[in-house]
């Protein structure tokens, strides 16, 4: 079993279909990670590594290699991010934006990867919205509402930790609507998604997959942990007797709502190391995209430079009334 309650063990990169080749170009890990509307999640491994230079490649442990790496990644992550935000800074008619949507099961590391991944940017371009249950306001609106007035505004890099799919996941598992109402919230969401892009953003949707055993094992160590009491919900408990409809529920999402304008990642993420390092991928791969620079300058640099360069030293003593 792959993940504890079902589904036929598979390993690697025979679990995505793909042959393995050792020349292949870490560049194209959005494109390994992309699923269409076929896909089965039983079928991926959680523990998987699809994209990552194996050790006969980079001469060493890939974990570490993988972690070294995330800081290189980190540093241009943060020059991309900059420019965007210069851009709409500079011009207010650039509406270019990144959006990147985390979904997972409890324990699925969206806490973890937001603070690895967004600690490489500049909090000042970056807005950053944790979607728990709906408050008894946002329960008098359309599911949407919520979303709309967390989407980051121009030159921003947004995460959404949780998001919209929720109302589509634990509204369907936990019954909290019944079918009439979710069901048609998956042409909402696509309807909404495209306008998104249609107005400037550039959506990263992944969902981090873990395995069942996974989960138990990252629960068991916030209870044995004093430090990660604070972490952990009874609740999550509950919940692992839904597994098997979560999973469906997150197939059904993805399927329905995998489209050309938005796609859906799915990242295994039982090495939090390489969940790190693709996610970072994936995001730095939407920011290229944009093909970003800085903007030019709306002033004459060398007659700026001239007039300080002019000031005599003197100056400094008259304005402050020497």
């Amino acid at each position: 079993m792959i993940n504890g309650v079902g589904g036929v063990e598979v390993g690697g990169w025979a679990a995505w279909g793909w042959v393995v080749r050792n020349d292949r170009d870490v560049g194209d890990v959005s494109g390994l990670l992309q699923v269409g509307s076929g896909v089965d999640l039983a079928a991926i491994d959680p523990a998987g590594t699809p994209g990552l230079p194996g050790r006969k490649e980079v001469r060493r442990d890939p974990k570490g290699w993988a972690r070294a790496e995330l800081v290189t990644l980190g540093q241009e992550l943060a020059r991309q991010q900059e420019m965007l935000f210069a851009n709409a800074k500079v011009n207010p008619a650039d509406q270019r934006r990144v959006l990147l949507v985390l979904q997972a099961m409890d324990c699925g590391g969206k806490d973890g990867t937001v603070k690895k991944v967004a600690g490489t940017m500049n909090p000042e371009g970056l807005r950053i919205t944790a979607f728990g249950p709906p408050t008894a306001e946002e329960r008098q609106h359309d599911f949407l509402w919520r979303i709309r007035r967390a989407l980051p505004m121009p030159g921003y890099l947004g995460i959404f930790n949780r998001s919209h799919y929720e109302d589509v996941l634990v509204a369907r598992v936990r019954e909290l609507a019944p079918a009439r109402v979710w069901k048609p919230r998956y042409e909402k969401i696509n309807s909404f998604e495209r306008e998104l892009v249609d107005s400037g953003f550039s959506p990263v949707k992944v969902m981090l997959h873990i395995s069942y055993e996974e989960q138990r094992r990252r629960l068991l160590e916030r209870l044995r942990d004093p430090t990660k009491y604070w972490k952990y919900d009874p609740d999550d408990v509950d919940n692992r007797a839904y597994w098997p409809a979560y999973q469906q529920a997150y197939q059904d999402a993805i399927q329905r709502c995998g489209t050309d304008h938005a796609p859906w990642h799915v990242v295994p993420a039982d090495r939090k190391w390489y969940r790190d390092w693709a996610v970072a991928h994936l995001i730095l791969d939407a920011l290229k995209r944009l093909d970003l620079s800085y903007p030019p300058a709306g002033f004459d640099p060398q007659a700026e430079t001239k007039r300080l360069e002019r000031e005599e030293t003197g100056s400094v003593a008259k304005v402050n009334g020497r």
